[in-house]
This record gives structure tokens, C-alpha cells and sequence, in this order.
């Protein structure tokens, strides 16, 4: 099978490398140019189908906001179709494409940083009639075994569930990077404690887990907290004491109203 990929942003570039890592050659296809040679022929007054590489199987990995006008530009009406939203859903392809599917690969991918081992990483797929989840369901086989289907609504629940776990997560470490910037006190410091915590997940329910002052009800503590974090400073860092105060009211509350009813 012929494979295209089409962006060559953070999951692009993870996916060829995946792909190449299995012996399975693969074409990239930066989006950007192909943008903006479907806005001069639209400008030229010509129809924007632009020249690509022929394929039996297209892999969107492009941005929400431009998947659509990148897939219009695509004319391979007998190739397989397939983005890696999380959100799109799955009629983004038209009638022009009667073979196309999701291949949405769960996981936080960077180009700085390529990822080798794909055997763990979760990939949800969707077709659209059994032939067609069968061909997607062995094209993700040769990178993961954990492929489980799932439907648009699932998916969104997944993705937003995802941005909690890991995009909101990561911002928390960000900000107790800063508050730890005047101090002696490394960040690496906390990289213990951030790993136990990850580690009980694998053992524990979220809800079971959860120790601090905000589920024990320990307003003193709380408040010793925000009268500093009001009197606090982050140079150069687009946080203020008031968003930090903000921040850390609303998720000791919301952490109180559970745990102390």
C-alpha cells in the first residue's frame, strides 16, 4: 500500500517516523504549500485541485481549522481517506471520497522529540462501512495493538478528557516552575512527587488519590497559600498573582465540593 501524509507538523512527522521505523515507506506532503497554490488558482479562476503524490491511502494530519479545505483539494476518489482529529468528524470527507475513515492516535506528539515505541499508544478508529474499517484497522496494526473503534461523540470525550490529563497538566507544571524561580529550589525538585502521582493512576481511581489541603478542608493552609500567591511576582512569565489566586480558589474548590460535602 501506497501511504501519503499530508502536514508535516508534530503528529505527521511521528507517524512517517513510525512508519519508516516498520520498513513502510511513506511520502510527506507539506500542507502549506498546497494552501497557498489553492489560493492562486482560486484567485486564477481555476478550479484548486492541486498535483499530488499518487496514493492508495492519504493520512490528514493538518490542523482542524484548514482540514476541510485541505481535503478538497485532494481528487483520488478510489484511495482510502483518513484524518487524525479528534474532533472532526468523519463526513469532512465528501461523496468524492466513499472510502475514508479516523485513525485518531492518542497520545501527545512534538517534533523535537520523536517517539519510537508505539506499541502502548491507544489508536481509536472509525470507517465508514466494514471494508473500510477493516483496511484501517490493519494500517494502525502495523504500529499499535491497542485499536479500539469509537465514534465521533466518544472521541470528543476522549480529546477534551485528554486536554485535562495532559495540556491543563502540564500548564500546573509550568506554573510551579515559576514559583519555584526566586527560590533555591529546582524544578526537579517536584519530579519525584510528579512521578507518584502518575503512578498511582495505574493502581488507584483519580478520585482516590487525591491528598492536599483542599480535600482535608485545611482553609488555614489554603489561605497561607493565596496571601502569598497574592503578594507574588513572575517576571517575564504572562502569569499575575491575580490568575494564580484565581487558579488555585477554583481548583481547591472544586476539589472541597467533592471531597468535603
Amino acid at each position: 500500500m501506497k501511504i501519503a501524509i499530508i502536514g508535516a507538523g508534530s503528529v505527521g512527522t511521528n507517524i512517517l517516523h513510525a512508519f519508516e521505523m516498520k520498513g513502510i515507506r511513506v511520502e510527506l506532503v507539506h500542507a502549506r504549500p498546497l494552501t497557498a497554490k489553492s489560493h492562486e488558482l482560486i484567485a486564477a479562476g481555476k478550479e484548486p485541485i492541486v498535483e499530488l503524490p499518487q496514493a492508495d491511502c492519504y493520512i490528514y494530519t493538518v490542523a482542524d481549522h484548514v482540514l476541510r479545505e485541505i481535503v478538497s483539494l485532494v481528487n483520488a476518489p478510489k484511495a482510502l481517506h483518513l484524518h487524525t482529529s479528534g474532533s472532526m468528524p468523519i463526513d469532512v470527507f465528501g461523496d468524492d471520497k466513499p472510502h475514508a475513515g479516523v485513525m485518531y492516535f492518542f497520545q501527545s506528539f512534538s517534533r523535537e522529540k520523536l517517539i519510537d515505541d508505539w506499541s502502548n499508544i491507544p489508536c481509536f478508529i472509525e470507517g465508514r462501512d466494514i471494508d473500510d474499517i477493516a483496511a484501517i484497522y490493519s494500517l494502525a496494526q502495523c504500529l499499535t495493538s491497542r485499536i479500539y473503534e469509537a465514534n465521533q461523540h466518544d472521541r470528543e470525550r476522549l480529546h477534551i478528557a485528554g486536554i485535562f490529563a495532559n495540556n491543563y497538566t502540564n500548564l500546573m507544571y509550568r506554573i510551579a516552575a515559576e514559583i519555584l524561580k526566586d527560590t533555591q529550589i529546582p524544578f526537579e525538585a517536584l519530579l519525584p512527587l510528579i512521578d507518584q502521582t502518575a503512578a498511582k493512576m495505574h493502581a488507584m481511581r483519580p478520585a482516590d488519590a487525591q491528598t492536599g489541603p483542599a480535600k482535608r478542608g485545611d482553609q488555614d493552609v489554603m489561605n497561607h497559600h493565596l496571601e502569598i500567591l497574592r503578594e507574588f511576582r513572575i517576571q517575564d512569565s504572562g502569569f499575575s498573582s491575580e490568575e494564580l489566586s484565581a487558579v488555585y480558589q477554583s481548583l481547591a474548590a472544586l476539589i472541597g465540593k467533592e471531597h468535603n460535602r
